[in-house]
């Protein structure tokens, strides 16, 4: 069945920097934002963009993920001529292993997928930033300038930019050198780990690449830097939309709070909805005595305390004279009577005990407003903190 452009979705990743928060559960797949995964932006943004046919490839966890994505009918992506499809890595006769080597090989590993559809152009996205854009913009861009490749770029600080792929644009704009995390960048232009390939032409780098035994397989350190060499076109899209990748313990939390600002990021357009598969959960309870300040409180919760600049999920609760400030709680995390959480990640299904004391207000952090510090502590799923008890560093849970 022949398509002008189906996304490809890199969703194997382990996220080891957020440890605790990552054991079972693959980094796309994390609760975010109260009610959504963070996979559920990107599959949104398909879906609004009109990109119907969508492969996931998975890799690390993947059955939760697997289940959650299922036929893709939230996002509505479930027509009878596209839809959702799980990738996992394997393994034909001959091979000695099955795990995606890298990005470049996670798409070369799914030329046949791709191939049914015989598209002109493939989107290749990552799936774990939490953002807003339309493809299709990106896609009338990138054949207007006849690109071989198109690169969503970022415009961040020069300070930022020795953390990022920078590219190097020449006289006539198009892309001239590709820096992956240089010392001393040339440019503030960082690429977002989207982009959009004329598949013909990405499919020979492909081929190529792969017989390479000194290669990475990846985009950013030999797909695209070899494409340079061989004198392709790539044009860098200007996103100036709100873009967050959550690697981080630091970037999640930050992330979060942000959902806390409809300036930052509108969750309430009706024009660009963001989907989720929903969990079915009675509407949530304020009791006689609760406050909630300037926070996100979803399905199921129980407020007896007080919940200010928060974030919590479905069926999390906080008991009487409990306090939760500046904080996000995962799933069915419970915050007993007296506790205090602030600053901090509270893992899925987790119990702080009663009058027990978790995080504390980063240091020279006087009020709201200097996010980037960042939480304090985070608990892993299923802990539990004993009554009294006070922790004030991840590395005492």
């Amino acid at each position: 069945m022949k398509k002008s452009c189906i996304a490809m979705l890199l969703a194997g990743g382990q996220g080891s920097r957020l440890y605790a928060l990552t054991q079972n559960v693959a980094k796309p797949n994390m609760p975010f934002g109260g009610k959504y995964r963070i996979i559920d932006f990107p599959l949104s943004n398909c879906a609004n963009s009109g990109i119907d046919t969508v492969g996931v490839l998975t890799q690390y966890r993947p059955l939760q993920l697997n289940s959650y994505i299922a036929g893709g009918q939230p996002w509505d992506l479930d027509s009878a001529d596209g839809g959702v499809f799980i990738l996992p890595p394997y393994q034909t006769q001959g091979e000695q292993g099955a795990w995606f080597s890298g990005t470049a090989n996670a798409i070369y590993q799914n030329m046949s997928f791709i191939e049914m559809y015989d598209p002109d152009d493939i989107v290749v996205l990552s799936g774990d930033h939490i953002y807003k854009m339309d493809y299709a913009k990106m896609l009338q861009v990138h054949h207007e300038k006849a690109a071989a490749c198109t690169i969503a770029v970022l415009q961040v600080s020069m300070e930022e930019a020795t953390r990022f792929g920078i590219m190097n644009l020449g006289e006539d704009g198009y892309v001239e050198e590709f820096e992956e995390k240089p010392r001393h960048p040339k440019s503030d232009l960082a690429s977002m780990g989207i982009y959009i390939f004329n598949w013909p032409k990405l499919r020979r780098y492909l081929i190529e690449d792969e017989n390479d035994p000194n290669s990475s397989k990846d985009f950013g350190k030999n797909i695209i830097p070899n494409m340079l060499s061989a004198g392709e076109k790539l044009w860098p899209y200007r996103f100036e939309g709100y873009w967050r990748d959550v690697g981080t313990i630091t970037s999640l939390w930050d992330a979060n709070m942000d959902m806390l600002s409809p300036a930052l990021i509108n969750l309430f357009d009706p024009n660009w909805p963001i989907r989720s598969r929903s969990n079915a959960r009675p509407p949530h309870y304020a009791g006689e005595d609760a406050e909630i300040v300037h926070s996100i409180v979803t399905e199921g919760c129980v407020i007896e305390g007080h919940v200010e600049n928060s974030v919590l999920s479905n069926s999390a609760v906080v008991g009487k004279g409990a306090q939760v400030l500046y904080s996000v709680l995962m799933p069915g995390a419970v915050v007993e009577d007296g506790a205090v959480v602030e600053y901090a990640i509270i893992g899925e299904r987790t119990r702080i005990g009663k009058g027990a004391h978790v995080g504390a207000e980063p240091d020279g952090t006087e009020s709201w407003g200097v996010a980037t510090c960042g939480p304090d502590i985070v608990i892993r799923e299923n802990a539990a903190v004993p009554a009294g008890a006070m922790v004030y560093r991840s590395e005492e849970v």
